[in-house]
């Protein structure tokens, strides 16, 4: 198993020092609000769209490291994408980061959102790492009006 230095990787610390993206969108076409009640993080998604293409994407919240960096990362990947692959995307981070694809030699083919591969070996971490992206697919599907838990 992977020490935790390896859980906090170099990509992983600078997007949580420097969030790229954390700000409000007021005129957001999609919003949703997350909160991990184990930890206290919280996180909310805000989305533009054109022709069903994310055009902007934005966050604001609190939370930890790879909260944080999870959420900033999100919005970086997420831009130019369509609904559709942005849920794709959410599908198969999800997937990366609960252990259920196990990765081949040239990795999962996530990019930048592979620095969260280890999170799969402390369980504890990954709602932390998952808030952002159950938010942004409830933002995608406008489930709720409410606060999305990751409980």
């Amino acid at each position: 198993m992977s020490d935790l230095h390896d859980l906090y990787q170099q990509l992983i610390l600078d997007h949580n020092h420097h969030p790229r993206n954390r700000r409000e969108l007021p005129d957001a076409d999609k919003k949703a609000e997350g909160f991990n009640p184990l930890c206290g993080d919280r996180v909310t998604i805000f989305l533009k769209l054109k022709d069903n293409v994310v055009t902007e994407a934005a966050f604001e919240g609190k939370g930890c490291a790879i909260s944080t960096a999870s959420a900033s990362l999100l919005t970086e990947s997420i831009k130019g994408k369509t609904l559709e692959e942005a849920k794709q995307l959410f599908r198969k981070f999800h997937q990366m980061i609960t252990g259920e694809v196990k990765e081949s030699s040239d990795g999962p083919g996530l990019g930048k959102l592979e620095v969260f591969s280890n999170v799969c070996h402390y369980p504890a971490r990954v709602k932390c790492a998952s808030l952002a992206w159950h938010t942004l697919n409830s933002a995608i599907d406008q489930q709720s009006d409410g606060v999305i838990s990751t409980e």
